[in-house]
């Protein structure tokens, strides 16, 4: 891939990640967050945080499927992945800010009491060190190996996100369903694709 090409890419891409939280903004300057303006910070970046999650995960099994078109995709995933902490950190921080107003208490109520404010911590839990060592110099440091163990945690905050989000919602309510379909297919897909290149590995002839 030429260079200008890979940076008209990766700015589409910047502009494309920074849209939800410039039209949270926007619509904050102009009184536009609806009655509850609190609940839609909380819901828009949530959700941006869980789709872009959910493109990460999806760049692996697409390059594994299409090589030979889509392996440029992998120059995406880290910054994919910082905005998925960036959206995360906000996600929290309105938590934390908005609704709990730091207090102490309140954050320990919640945390022991609202399950679904479990499973967002351990969400965020799981992304932190994925963000801390998302550098060149921390692939140096752990080692690939190491550093790759370490960054299969994307696995358990996309599983714990989903969670998050089924208990968050009313019984009944099905929103979470669509991200939590196409969750499940990538990581299944993993598996499968990883037994297909081993069988395909077998029948090369020597």
């Amino acid at each position: 891939m030429k260079r200008s090409t890979l940076i008209i890419l990766k700015t589409l891409v910047w502009i494309g990640c920074l849209l939800p939280a410039a039209n949270l903004v926007w619509r904050a300057v102009n009184n536009n967050l609806g009655p509850d303006p609190t609940a839609e910070i909380q819901n828009v970046t949530g959700l941006s945080a869980l789709w872009m999650l959910t493109a990460t995960l999806a760049i692996s099994p697409l390059r594994a499927l299409l090589p030979k078109y889509l392996n440029w995709l992998i120059k995406f995933r880290r910054l994919i992945g910082l905005f998925v902490f960036f959206y995360g950190s906000l996600h929290m921080l309105t938590w934390l800010g908005l609704y709990a107003g730091f207090d102490l208490g309140t954050i320990r109520t919640d945390i022991t009491e609202r399950r679904f404010i479990i499973a967002g911590m351990a969400t965020y839990l799981a992304l932190l060190p994925l963000a801390l060592t998302s550098t060149t110099w921390s692939i140096r440091k752990l080692g690939g190996k190491n550093w790759s163990r370490l960054h299969a945690l994307i696995y358990v905050a996309a599983i714990t996100a989903a969670i998050h989000y089924w208990w968050k919602v009313k019984t009944g309510v099905l929103t979470p369903a669509p991200y939590t379909l196409v969750i499940l297919l990538l990581l299944l897909a993993r598996p499968v694709l990883a037994w297909r290149k081993r069988r395909k590995a077998q029948t090369v002839p020597v």
